[in-house]
């Protein structure tokens, strides 16, 4: 329990620094910005209290909003992909979740890509559209969506890759 605890302090602690630290300097092309601090959300146990889950995501995206000064719209994305997680991992993971079972180190890599592409664009297109707050400009929110969303993808892929521990 204690070992768990610790991990996800630090996870939380290491994402928020590396965000606003490293990766809110890349705007590569004017619109692309990679936000990798959602993999908290993403990793964060499913046997954990839902309430609690919530009220992180929301200090995580506060965090970042404080640390950006962009008003509270990171707050509001991550709350929004941290409330519809249930729904998108029984999408994705269909009876190994029901079960509460899922160690994201074992599921396959279409399950995992599938589960962190559909909560990525959800986040950015909730993040860009309160960011921009205008309906005529619905292709721009579109763009930076879709180049956002490949970029923090990839990024998110890697960093499972490399920090997952295989147990065979």
């Amino acid at each position: 329990m204690n070992n768990v605890l610790y991990r996800n302090i630090t996870r939380f602690v290491v994402l928020v620094l590396v965000q606003v630290l490293v990766l809110n300097q890349i705007n590569f092309l004017g619109y692309i910005n990679p936000y990798i601090y959602i993999l908290f959300v993403f990793l964060y146990p499913v046997k954990n209290s839902r309430t609690l889950f919530i009220l992180l995501s929301f200090v995580l995206g506060l965090c970042i909003d404080l640390f950006l000064d962009s008003g509270g719209i990171h707050a509001a994305a991550c709350v929004t992909i941290a409330y519809i997680r249930p729904v998108v991992l029984k999408f994705c993971f269909g009876t190994v979740y029901e079960y509460q079972t899922i160690k994201f180190d074992n599921v396959e890599f279409g399950s995992k890509l599938m589960y962190i592409t559909i909560l990525t664009v959800i986040h950015h297109f909730i993040l860009f559209s309160l960011e921009i707050f205008n309906i005529s400009k619905i292709i721009l929110i579109l763009q930076k969506t879709l180049f956002s969303s490949i970029f923090t993808i990839i990024l998110c892929i890697l960093v499972t890759i490399i920090f997952s521990r295989k147990t065979k």
